[in-house]
């Protein structure tokens, strides 16, 4: 083989062996995704799809892609920044109402602390949000009952931008669920069930290998 004809194809040798390197690249970074990506996808498939005839979800499914969780801007109750965002990896309950909590609200703030009580060894995989609507001030008493739950207070118009209700429902009527990747995944009905609620979350816990 002449000198040109052996440069050529030792050229020709080196872009395919580049070309396999590269698509051995992206086959390789694809199955990273898809591995990082395999638990969440794996819970919403074995819930909502691969489910046993007549198995139905109390909570009504919300599609995140319509309601993307939005750059909210909450505080504490001392005036720092803080988002839902900062507990991403966790299960996050979370109501929504002003600080003069009446019976409804404060017997949200306990069906909240009980549902979370209720999945046992998953429950630190679950926090629980009170999202504070105005600059009421919350009673002592109240912060103290419920010291591990957060409590942030947020502008109203941002949330109802993002979370979505029935027909003639209120924001303070619902418990809604975030999942671990902070999308907005499920509202819980007015008074609701809480053996329903429970077996729901239980569900999403034991299907999920993330939060």
């Amino acid at each position: 083989m002449s000198e040109p004809a052996a440069s050529h194809a030792s050229n020709a040798g080196n872009i395919a062996s580049d070309a396999a390197r590269r698509r051995t690249g992206r086959w390789k970074l694809l199955a990273v995704l898809l591995v990082c990506a395999a638990p969440l996808i794996a819970s919403y498939l074995s819930y909502y799809v691969i489910k046993p005839e007549g198995r139905t979800n109390y909570g009504t499914l919300i599609d995140q892609r319509s309601h993307p969780m939005p750059k909210l801007s909450s505080t504490t109750l001392d005036g720092r920044p803080e988002t839902l965002e900062n507990y991403a990896g966790k299960w996050i309950m979370v109501k929504v109402g002003g600080g003069e909590c009446d019976k409804a609200c404060q017997d949200q703030l306990y069906a909240m602390r009980q549902l979370r009580t209720m999945q046992g060894k998953n429950m630190d995989r679950v926090e629980r949000v009170w999202l504070v609507t105005d600059a009421q001030p919350i009673d002592t008493m109240l912060i103290r009952m419920y010291d591990d739950m957060h409590i942030l207070r947020v502008k109203p118009e941002e949330l109802a931008k993002w979370l979505p209700l029935e027909n003639g429902g209120k924001l303070e009527d619902h418990i809604f669920l975030v999942d671990p990747r902070s999308n907005l995944m499920m509202r819980f009905p007015k008074n609701p069930e809480p053996a329903r609620v429970h077996k729901d979350i239980a569900k999403l816990l034991r299907a999920s290998a993330i939060g």
